[in-house]
């Protein structure tokens, strides 16, 4: 059975990732940082549908904990699909950005992830599909995350230049650059901030974990098999690049 390890996959769209692939028959291995409460609820849901599944507390902006990961007894069957989807996003103007939350931010957002591929690397399948989920911030930029959106700029352009290096071979790397998700990064709207955000949506609604899910089911499956190198805009027309 094919395995799919996702990074940050018990909640909000890692964990409507983590639900997505098992139904496409993948054998589940999420990590988690601080809530294991959410990652074990889903690890349980998976496991009534009897999906061979497993929770990893790591903390992906610690690199010696990333490279443990690699030793799990489940690498050694191959990963086929692996979602680089941790992260944090404190806001704060820009003007008002230090140095220490910029580096906080970075080593999560970005350093993590090119952590997380890299200890992974000699585990992954021939055939293996690499999906980054960044953001539009990364691209348009942010008044108030200015260290979030950087980040997210970074994991964009590592992606890209891992995806040409490898494209001689049949292992392939796409972004997803979400728009405004209905997660818990949103659920500190007030009424007035819902509906002015919903004003900027051409489509007229949020977009839900499970939008996201489906493009990495996508993105993970043989009908992407010519893409590598992609940033696929998942956004409802917010943002046209």
């Amino acid at each position: 059975m094919k395995l799919a390890v996702i990074t940050g996959g018990g909640r909000g769209i890692g964990a409507a990732i983590s639900k997505r692939l098992a139904s496409d028959g993948y054998r589940i291995l999420l990590t988690y940082n601080n809530d294991s409460q959410s990652a074990e609820s889903v690890i349980s849901e998976l496991r009534q549908q009897r999906v061979d599944c497993v929770a990893v507390k790591v903390d992906c902006g610690q690199t010696d904990e990333v490279f443990i990961l690699a030793d799990h007894p489940w690498m050694q069957y191959g990963v086929d699909a692996l979602i680089l989807n941790h992260g944090m996003y404190h806001r704060s103007p820009a003007r008002e950005l230090t140095m220490d939350d910029l580096q906080e931010t970075m080593d999560v957002n970005f350093r993590g992830a090119v952590a997380v591929y890299t200890a992974l690397s000699r585990h992954l399948s021939p055939h293996a599909s690499v999906v980054a989920i960044g953001s539009q911030l990364g691209i348009r930029g942010s008044p108030h995350g200015a260290h979030y959106a950087a980040s997210k700029g970074a994991l964009h352009a590592w992606a890209r230049s891992l995806a040409i290096d490898l494209a001689y071979s049949e292992q392939r790397v796409n972004i997803i650059a979400p728009g405004a998700i209905d997660t818990d990064i949103l659920a500190g709207d007030d009424n007035e901030k819902r509906k002015q955000r919903l004003e900027r949506i051409p489509m007229g609604r949020l977009g839900t974990p499970d939008d996201i899910a489906s493009v990495a089911s996508f993105l993970c499956s043989p009908d992407s098999s010519y893409m590598t190198g992609a940033i696929l805009h998942v956004n409802g027309g917010l943002f046209l690049p």
